[in-house]
């Protein structure tokens, strides 16, 4: 990332004292405002709910077939990137004995031949269905609720349908919870403070996650881990901070996408949940003070070794308008070598005995290099290894960059007007009551004009 390494696109030390007065107002806004950022509380006041988590799936783990995530944005890019990352990545092909746990699925889009498919795949009747929607009218989640409550309560009666389906929302407010307490529904509580994209670890991430098998006390142990990291006010010892500091830097030189490329498949969906995570909260168009700044970087999601061969030709030769952060990993969970092959044949014969724990490592570190030769601005965070304890300091590390991010650019980084406004518009085609004057607003737009339709 620095001039000494890249040159021209490079920061400097001067570049990070330029803006040391942003940094130390940053820096006090986060130990200020640490009280209205309940998520930082999560790795401390969770024991009852781990329990009470862990127990419930204790008691039914062995009873159903599948447990199935019926969410959207971060309730489902969250328990994806947790159960990718600490499971086998054919967790739900392994035969039940070797994974002691349901299967995991996934239902997030409303594309119509989700569901139709999911169902040719599971029986409804032997499984548990995990509603999870904090206001309770998130259309695409409450709409595949409907949906699946109609279809057990024919197939299996209302009262037994009631034993699979569990729900996680607010404890006191919106149309989930209100449901969930006149059917009786087992019922799990997102803190009223904690945003979606910051929702991982509490009962949206946890409860699915315990549902596969992870240990979900380690995964907060390791989040605790890196707040006391994140907690030091120096910001050549908080990764978070510096990795917030680099960007915002890269940011104002024009570098306005942050690529994130994990060298490990079971790091594959932490970058899909990373990408929302950073642009839900950093693409605004007003700062704190009311004026248009439309501001924000673009994440890009990546795959080593995969995209070397689809995108890294991109990243070396095209524009200096990207920042390329490698994941990469010590200690892989398995070890597998080529074998001695080929030996008459050097352009093959050389791979003989490596192992491919060191041929992705190697590619890793040869694209870094190939990267730092065209001056481009990389970063590498790496992973002693992929485990709960692991994952939970990753994600919450980037939670922390990201808030810290936010502060640098002077805008909130905890709200999302531009995603409201999608949601509002779709309810007022829908005609929903109270969506009225939304609907003379779309109404009153120019029209499509034929010139312009092939």
């Amino acid at each position: 990332m620095m001039t000494e390494f890249i040159g021209t696109h490079g920061i400097g030390a001067h570049d990070i004292g330029a803006i040391n007065r942003q940094i130390i107002a940053a820096v006090a806004a986060m130990k200020s405002k640490r009280g209205n950022m309940a998520w930082r509380d999560l790795p401390y006041n969770q024991d009852e709910i781990v329990n009470d988590i862990v127990s419930y799936v204790n008691e039914l783990k062995d009873s159903i077939e599948a447990f199935v995530v019926l969410g959207i944005g971060g309730s489902a890019l969250g328990p994806m990137a947790v159960q990718q990352a600490v499971n086998h990545p054919y967790y739900n092909e392994l035969p039940r004995d070797k994974r002691n746990y349901p299967k995991f699925y996934v239902a997030d889009n409303v594309d119509p031949e989700r569901l139709v498919y999911l169902f040719q795949n599971i029986d409804p009747a032997k499984c548990l269905f995990n509603v999870i929607s904090k206001s309770g009218s998130t259309s695409e989640t409450m709409s595949q609720f409907m949906i699946i409550k109609q279809l057990l309560e024919e197939k299996i009666g209302k009262e037994a349908a009631k034993s699979h389906i569990v729900c996680t929302t607010d404890k006191e407010k919106g149309n989930l919870i209100t449901i969930a307490k006149q059917e009786g529904y087992k019922t799990f509580f997102i803190p009223s403070a904690v945003g979606g994209r910051f929702s991982e670890l509490t009962p949206v991430g946890l409860l699915p996650a315990a549902f596969c098998g992870v240990n979900i006390a380690e995964l907060l142990r390791g989040a605790a881990k890196m707040d006391e990291t994140c907690n030091n006010g120096d910001i050549y010892a908080n990764p978070a901070y510096m990795y917030a500091i680099l960007h915002y830097i890269a940011f104002t030189k024009g570098k306005n996408m942050s690529v994130m490329m994990p060298y490990a498949d079971s790091l594959k969906y932490i970058a899909d949940w990373y990408a929302q995570l950073w642009a839900e909260s950093l693409g605004k168009k007003y700062d704190n003070y009311g004026n248009v700044v439309n501001t924000g970087s673009t994440p890009v999601k990546s795959l080593g070794v995969t995209d070397q061969h689809s995108q890294v030709q991109l990243y070396a030769e095209g524009p200096f308008d990207k920042i390329i952060v490698f994941m990469g990993v010590d200690h892989y969970r398995e070890t597998i070598t080529i074998p001695q092959l080929y030996g008459d044949m050097p352009s093959l014969g050389f791979l003989g005995g490596v192992t491919h724990n060191k041929l992705i490592q190697t590619e890793q570190m040869a694209t870094e290099y190939a990267l730092l030769k065209q001056g481009k601005p990389n970063m590498t965070i790496t992973l002693p290894e992929v485990n709960e304890n692991t994952i939970g300091q990753i994600l919450y590390f980037f939670e922390v960059a990201t808030a810290f991010a936010g502060e640098l650019l002077d805008i909130d980084a905890f709200n999302q007007p531009g995603v409201e406004e999608g949601k509002n518009a779709a309810y007022a085609m829908f005609g929903r009551p109270g969506y009225e004057e939304k609907k003379k607003e779309l109404e009153a737009r120019p029209p499509k004009s034929e010139k312009y339709i092939i």
